[in-house]
Order: structure tokens, then C-alpha cells, then sequence
């Protein structure tokens, strides 16, 4: 029998990524110490005093019991309080505020639930790879525009307002961003605002890097803006910040319909978080700001070595002031060793240097000629992987560090 797949599956394009961690799978299966930056995936630990409560928690029966899909009340509370604490936010923890199985699938549910096909969304390019995918899964289509974070690229999504029929419905902003950890100031949400009032269009930020932050920069919640919750909702998780990426838990705040219509979707789909977690995460939020600057310092001290060495590398990389990434431009020396491709050479890396890198093609194609590396191996791993890209890219006498 030939089995036919949804056509929502033939209108994916190849993932790249799972090309990548394959390669990654088999050399290690082989042997190869592989430094792995493909994935934002933290390899610090959590909060002790997290660990502790799961633990607890989980010793009590009745918290293996099913939860609910929205996230217990309590929980919701603490994410509402956090709100006000650090961006000055007033949320209401039973209207506009549910706990998420992680962003990504809070992120990808909510578009089931907006988006229908014949509905569009302005994305920019490069992004994250579910802010096109999930889009695409709900039968719906993206527009996309160049990056930016200024006037200039508010100006181009308006383009696509003004001038297409359908108008799109919604538009998906990520900062700080993934991949290119670009950021933004308070004064670029009001204007974001200002521009959903006049078009009448929904906003999804996804705020997942807002806590790892340097050098003093503050990011802005999307939500502080004036009148943000009359057009749309913010993602969060306490993936990155608390080094809790496996728990899988994340929220979604502000507009209290766009937060009913993914409880809607979610009460078919799950039957919420495993208590123990969410009872663990509560203690997060509410004794885990220390952990969240300390885990900040670690990761600034590693972009500092990894800037650095890519720059005597020969790439082009910028010291960002928040997320857990680098984003940097491949020299054209090295790039047209490897077709001019940032996927042959990424792959190309893992086989011949025994360091993962993630292609910046993977993000759209605006994204070619970089790469993103994620600042999850501790410092002298950092090193020993440029100093094995030199090794490979350049001259065997070349010294990175």
C-alpha cells in the first residue's frame, strides 16, 4: 500500500538540521570527540534549588497524576508576578497567561489556532526555523522580509500591509534573535504597536533569549509597550535562562483571546505539564534571578573568546549583547573552498574538524554566507574548536588562540 502523506508535509523543505545532527550522530558513534555549537542547547546545570523540588515533588503521588493543559494556577501566577517584576507588566494569571510545553509548541499550537489557509504572516528572513514551519503546518503561508531592528525594517513590513491582498494577518517577531542575536530597545515595540493599531494585524514575539543578556543591556518584553496586549502575546521559557531546556516548560502572555484560542487547541491536544516540573519551575521564578545573571557572565565570558577567535579566524563576528548565540560571516576565502555553501562547509566541519556549527542557510536564505554557534561548550572547549577549524581552514602552522 503507498501511503499519502498530508500535503502540509510535502510544502516543508528538507531540514536541514536533521542532515546535520546525523552526521554528528555518526561520527561520535564512530569515535570523534565532535564540539558540538550546533544547538542552543545548555549544557550547564540547572538551579540546585530546582532539582531539589522536582525531586520532592516528585515523590508525591498526586503529582503524577494528569495536570491541566493550561498550566496550574499557581504557576501562572508566578510568571505574572515575574512580569511585573522585571519589565513592569500587569498580567492577569487566569486570562493572559498559559503554561507552554515549551515555546516551540506553545509557538506552533498557537498558529494552529490563528492561522487557516489562505491567511499569511510577515516573518523575517533569517529566522528561526518554526517561525516559518509552524506557519506552514497550520495550512497557512509567510511572507518574508530582510532582518533588521529599526525603522527602515518596520517600513518593509509595512510594504507587505499596504500592498497585499490578503492583507496578512499577523506578524512574528523574535528579538533578541535567533539566529543572529540582534537586539532591540524599548522604542522599536511602540512602534511595532503603533503599527498593529493601524493595520489591525497580531503580533507573536518570541522573547526566549530576553533573560541572557550582557554587558548591561536589558532586553524589552514586547508586552511592555503601550496597548501591546490589545494586538498580540509574547513566548517565553525557562529553557535558556534556568538551563532547563529538557523540562520543557514555557509560557505564553498577553492577549487574553489569542491565549484562549491556544488553551483551545492545547485542552485537545495534552494533558498539560508534569506537575513535579511545573511545581519546580514555580521555585525558579521566584529564586532563580541570581542563577539567571551568573549563567549570563558564563556565556559572555565565552563569546568573548569565541568572537575573538573568529575574527583571527578571518570571519566577521560581532560581540552580541544578548541570546546564547554568534552570529558570524564566513570569510569568502573559506567559503568558496566549500561551493559557496554554508551547509557544504558546516557539514564539511563536523567530518574534517570534529566541530558542529550550524549552516546559516538552515535559517532562510538570506542567512547563507554565516553560521550560528552556540556558546554551550565551556571555555577551553571553545578553543580546542578553533583552534581544529584553523587547523582545517587554514594553514596547518595558523594559530587561533
Amino acid at each position: 500500500m503507498k501511503i499519502e502523506v498530508a500535503n502540509r508535509i510535502h510544502r516543508l523543505p528538507p531540514y536541514i538540521l536533521g542532515k546535520l545532527k546525523q552526521l554528528i550522530y555518526e561520527r561520535r558513534r564512530d569515535g570523534a570527540d565532535v564540539i558540538d555549537m550546533n544547538m542552543g542547547n545548555p549544557s550547564d546545570p540547572p538551579p540546585d534549588a530546582v532539582v531539589d523540588k522536582l525531586r520532592e515533588a516528585a515523590q508525591d503521588p498526586r503529582n503524577s497524576r494528569y495536570s491541566v493543559s493550561a498550566g496550574v494556577y499557581n504557576l501562572r501566577r508566578d510568571l505574572a508576578l515575574k512580569y511585573k517584576r522585571k519589565w513592569g507588566v500587569e498580567l492577569d494569571p487566569a486570562t493572559e497567561v498559559i503554561a507552554t510545553i515549551g515555546s516551540k509548541e506553545g509557538f506552533s499550537h498557537m498558529c494552529l489556532a490563528l492561522l487557516q489557509p489562505g491567511d499569511t504572516a510577515v516573518v523575517g528572513n533569517p529566522a528561526f526555523q518554526i517561525h516559518t514551519y509552524a506557519v506552514i503546518l497550520a495550512g497557512a503561508s509567510t511572507t518574508a522580509v530582510p532582518l533588521g531592528n529599526d525603522e527602515a525594517f518596520l517600513r518593509r513590513i509595512e510594504e507587505k500591509l499596504e500592498h497585499m491582498t490578503p492583507k496578512p494577518k499577523m506578524i512574528i517577531l523574535n528579538y533578541p534573535h535567533n539566529p543572529t542575536a540582534m537586539t532591540v530597545e524599548p522604542r522599536f515595540f511602540e512602534q511595532v504597536v503603533a503599527m498593529a493599531d493601524k493595520h489591525q494585524v497580531m503580533i507573536i514575539h518570541d522573547f526566549a533569549y530576553g533573560e541572557t543578556c550582557f554587558n548591561g543591556y536589558k532586553a524589552p518584553s514586547y508586552l511592555q509597550a503601550a496597548g501591546a496586549k490589545e494586538f498580540g502575546v509574547e513566548f517565553t521559557t525557562l529553557s535558556k535562562p534556568y538551563n532547563m531546556a529538557g523540562w520543557r516548560i514555557g509560557f505564553c502572555a498577553g492577549n487574553s483571546e489569542m491565549i484562549k484560542a491556544l488553551a483551545t487547541i492545547k485542552g485537545y491536544y495534552d494533558y498539560g505539564i508534569f506537575q513535579a516540573i511545573q511545581i519546580a519551575a514555580i521555585i525558579a521564578m521566584r529564586e532563580g534571578d541570581k542563577h539567571i545573571d551568573r549563567q549570563a557572565q558564563v556565556y559572555q565570558q565565552r563569546r568573548d573568546i569565541l568572537v575573538a577567535g573568529l575574527r583571527k579566524l578571518g570571519w566577521e563576528a560581532d560581540a552580541p549583547h544578548a541570546s546564547m548565540f554568534v552570529w558570524a560571516k564566513i570569510s569568502d576565502e573559506h567559503l568558496a573552498r566549500y561551493n559557496g555553501s554554508s551547509v557544504d562547509l558546516c557539514m564539511a566541519m563536523v567530518d574534517q574538524a570534529e566541530v558542529a556549527m550550524t549552516p546559516g542557510a538552515a535559517f532562510g536564505d538570506l542567512g547563507e554566507g554565516c553560521v550560528r554557534l552556540a556558546l554551550v561548550e565551556n571555555e577551553h572547549r571553545i578553543k580546542q574548536a578553533l583552534r581544529q577549524l584553523t587547523r582545517v581552514l587554514n594553514k596547518p602552522s595558523a594559530t587561533v588562540i
